[in-house]
């Protein structure tokens, strides 16, 4: 079965082919750095991280660039109102981001180009989209000519009076036309600037991507990613631009939106004040409490965020968890076959779900019928070979979408699994000696931590409450 992604710019999936054959050249935009990044943030990264890793399951060689916004007017007020540079307060929040992504483990991108170390590529394409008639200059700002690109709104599916009508556009007594966009805007006192043919200024937000894509990866590149909430204007003003000044269409192949996170009614955001940051979800939940969270959904839908939605996909890492775990330690031979043929056909099935769009919500729930087989399997006292290759299996492919599946004592870090493994074949010991005090003792003390023991007559089994 071949892999299938759905193209914003065609609204239909399509059989996924690369420019060139085992190679994927993949752009994501990354964030404004002028404060904490929330899990609203995060939901994306994530996703789009586990593209690439299935992306690199299947065999793909992966250039994964995701840029940084560090100049921008709200990285600016933020300066102002902190009494400080512009430069320290997107370098602040650019480290903090980087670090939350590696508690959130995500794999680090190829390259994170940085707004302002683009600024010679960025006058390179804006001097070319003058020469070419695409853009012009008007006191010290520099305009890109709308009406010259005929397949503007193609992305979004808007005409030029809709968009008139939809959109806040930037008044400006210097434009031809209330839809131009800036390419470059002349500096303001006080504010940073750079020089430039045009006289002293900063770039505009959306030529910094095209730039970045051109200078890391080239004329075209397979695949884009970012936010709904990007398509217009930002990744409708991208296409125009880029494919005017390289004149290659389609200057990206296959546009990839992921849908937003939602506390109620509303997406989560800085500027509406209703976020939860990683750092604060990670105080409370693992990283793979959120990356379960996120991929039990359809990644092209809005999500909205619950203590429920949360608690349950905690309840399903446990399940998983508990799947890891050694086989009996009085397990004596067992008829294993039917466990190898549950492994291959999950195998076999996780491919078929993430060659579908990356139907994450699919491939986890074949994770489960390989969770409940592996279960089922140390009751029946299977061993060996086949039991560990059943949980490989597992562990591969949960590891495809990002999940580390570790049990962790959030107080400092340790992994406890083991000694709780050890303290129920101590009651164990207990219970066959008839000691049962002692043995009620383990269970209470270990129920208080937050330990739940389940006998059975096949042996004792734990899960966190």
């Amino acid at each position: 079965m071949a892999l299938k992604i759905y193209n914003t710019l065609t609204r239909q999936k399509e059989t996924f082919e690369p420019w060139q054959e085992g190679q994927v050249k993949m752009y994501v935009c990354g964030p404004t750095v002028y404060d904490s990044a929330h899990i609203g943030h995060a939901m994306s990264y994530l996703i789009f991280d586990v593209l690439r890793r299935y992306l690199e399951f299947r065999g793909y060689r992966v250039q994964y660039v995701q840029n940084f916004t560090d100049i921008d007017d709200k990285i600016i007020q933020r300066a102002d109102k902190l009494g400080v540079s512009s430069e320290e307060v997107a370098e602040r929040y650019r480290r903090e981001f980087l670090a939350d992504m590696v508690l959130l483990n995500v794999k680090e991108a190829t390259h994170y180009p940085q707004a302002t170390t683009e600024i010679p590529t960025i006058i390179e394409m804006i001097q070319g989209l003058i020469e070419r008639g695409h853009a012009y200059p008007a006191d010290g700002n520099v305009y890109f000519r709308v009406n010259t690109f005929e397949n503007y709104g193609e992305l979004s599916r808007r005409s030029t009076d809709e968009m008139r009508a939809g959109a806040a556009v930037e008044a400006s007594e210097h434009k031809e036309n209330s839809l131009d966009f800036a390419l470059w805007k002349a500096a303001k006192p006080g504010e940073p600037s750079w020089p430039s043919p045009w006289g002293a200024g900063r770039p505009g937000w959306h030529i910094e991507c095209s730039a970045m894509i051109y200078h890391h990866l080239g004329l075209q590149i397979d695949i884009h990613g970012g936010g709904t909430d990007l398509i217009f204007p930002h990744h409708e003003n991208e296409i125009a631009q880029s494919e005017a000044f390289t004149e290659r269409h389609p200057f990206v192949k296959y546009w990839v939106h992921n849908g937003l996170l939602q506390l109620g009614e509303q997406k989560m955001s800085k500027s509406l004040g209703n976020l939860i940051t990683i750092r604060d979800f990670l105080r409370i939940h693992d990283a793979d409490t959120l990356r379960m969270f996120v991929l039990s959904s359809n990644y092209r839908k809005p999500l909205t965020y619950t203590e429920e939605a949360v608690e349950a996909a905690e309840r399903g890492l446990e399940r998983m968890r508990v799947a890891l775990r050694p086989p009996r330690a009085d397990a004596a031979s067992a008829d294993a076959a039917w466990l190898t043929e549950q492994a291959e056909r999950t195998h076999q099935a996780f491919i078929a779900a993430m060659d579908d769009d990356f139907n994450t919500a699919q491939a986890i729930a074949q994770l489960f019928d390989l969770v409940t087989a592996i279960n089922r399997a140390r009751d029946e006292g299977v061993t060996g070979v086949p039991f560990e290759a059943a949980q490989a299996t597992l562990r591969e492919l949960a590891g495809v979408l990002g999940l580390q599946l570790q049990v962790e004592d959030r107080r400092n870090g340790m992994e406890v699994a083991p000694f709780i493994d050890l303290l129920v074949e101590v009651r164990s010991d207990l219970r066959a000696a008839k000691q049962w005090a002692l043995a009620d003792k383990i269970r209470k003390q270990l129920a208080e931590l937050g330990v739940v023991l389940e006998d059975s007559p096949t042996g004792t089994s734990w899960r966190m409450a």
